[in-house]
């Protein structure tokens, strides 16, 4: 979720001529936060936050109302609230999310099938060869914008450009509910008056070490020999930054991404130090995104562990898979092995997470020799069952054993 509240807004209002900017980079405006109030319409122009309504738990999205007080994502509830006493908390629906994400997409597809999705709120579209049909770069995202209102109700910005990274940036400055066009020639009079940390890759620590040697815009970085920022920054991050303050990005719309990562994550009621249970709950996020993987027909080369403490310490490891997955056990299986090499007995969790990364189409991915074979069999099964009776009707009898057992409230998940 972007921090964008929009009070830095830059819209292009009239009609513009240019076909040179023909990247276009299209975010959903708040996203979780809008389709929520589709169903609450009486909460339109509050400052809402979507999430679960306990201090333990995190900030999933937030409207621009409530941005405005300083709320973002990632951030603890009990901070949000502190913030803004007033806000309204409302419990997040990830299946609305998915659903209206479907939609969005299709509406796209409308317009080109060079569309690269990035995650479930935002894609680029390549638009060059859609010009003849339906006009100027300005023109299409205008005709997105009202057609991805018409089908859904959701209000999302544009940014257009001859490059990914002005597009997106372009999209950022629009927000919320806007369109921005740069045209090729105006390139590096957009780039150079924003501030350092609007480049990619640079973060809050080097931002600093930016600003600390006197570089607050990306005029003052591009204008900065080249040998002194790799001096700084390192040969790969001296150049790459070097290049996208001139507006140097060669990457093209690749619609062959799609989902770059599938992931779940909870957050806990009450901290773990059980081993057995914190397996438990590997267990069960493991299995929703082996079966969000198979419904997305990719498996994962790399599978991720993310674990937060009580004191908000975050740790994550990953290893890569000697052949892709999509079966939960084995997944599993690495997940528990991770933990035992990161986790130190005695610390207290608050947040786990499970993530397959590096996804491949799974027909791509079928070795000759597959030792999860049983396995798949297995929960490709329990997939059919479920698909005709409901989620719950078949469960691992772990997950049964330790239903029994008190549950650890607030599953966030993470999406994506």
């Amino acid at each position: 979720m972007s921090k964008q509240d929009g009070r830095n807004r830059l819209v292009s209002d009239q009609p513009v001529a240019d076909v040179t900017a023909t990247v276009l980079h299209v975010d959903m405006d708040a996203f979780f936060a809008s389709v929520e109030l589709l169903d609450r319409p009486d909460l339109v122009g509050l400052p809402v936050i979507v999430g679960h309504d306990s201090d333990r738990s995190v900030v999933t999205a937030a409207t621009y109302e409530a941005r405005k007080y300083g709320i973002n994502s990632a951030m603890p509830m009990a901070v949000a609230k502190r913030r803004c006493p007033g806000a309204v908390i409302v419990e997040p629906h990830f299946e609305k999310y998915q659903a209206k994400s479907r939609a969005v997409m299709r509406v796209f597809e409308q317009f080109t099938p060079q569309v690269e999705r990035l995650g479930i709120d935002e894609a680029f579209l390549d638009v060059a060869g859609a010009l003849r049909l339906y006009g100027t770069p300005w023109e299409i995202g205008q005709a997105i914008r009202r057609a991805v209102f018409a089908e859904t109700g959701l209000h999302c910005s544009v940014g257009a450009a001859s490059t990914k990274f002005v597009a997106k940036l372009a999209s950022s400055r629009s927000k919320p509910d806007g369109l921005l066009v740069v045209p090729a020639a105006d390139t590096v009079a957009f780039l150079h008056p924003q501030p350092v940390s609007a480049l990619w890759g640079v973060g809050g620590k080097t931002q600093e070490t930016l600003e600390n040697r006197g570089l607050r815009t990306v005029g003052d970085l591009a204008t900065t020999p080249l040998g002194s920022l790799v001096s700084l920054l390192g040969p790969a991050g001296g150049q790459r930054l070097h290049d996208l303050a001139w507006g140097r990005d060669p990457r093209r719309v690749d619609t062959a991404v799609g989902e770059k990562s599938i992931g779940h994550e909870v957050t806990f009621g009450t901290d773990l130090t059980d081993r057995d249970a914190v397996a438990r709950e590997l267990l069960r996020l493991s299995e929703k995104v082996a079966v969000r993987m198979r419904r997305a027909e990719v498996q994962a080369r790399t599978l991720a562990l993310k674990v937060r403490y009580t004191d908000f310490t975050t740790l994550t490891r990953s290893r890569t898979l000697a052949e892709p997955t999509d079966v939960a056990r084995r997944i599993h299986l690495e997940a528990v092995e991770l933990y035992d090499v990161l986790h130190k007995p005695g610390n207290r969790i608050r947040l786990i997470g499970v993530r397959g990364e590096n996804l491949v189409p799974t027909a791509a991915s079928n070795a000759l020799w597959d030792d999860d074979a049983p396995w798949r069999e297995t929960e490709t099964t329990v997939d059919a069952v479920t698909a005709r009776f409901g989620a719950g009707v078949l469960r691992p009898a772990s997950l049964v054993r330790g239903a029994s057992q008190q549950r650890p409230p607030h599953a966030r998940q993470d999406i994506g």
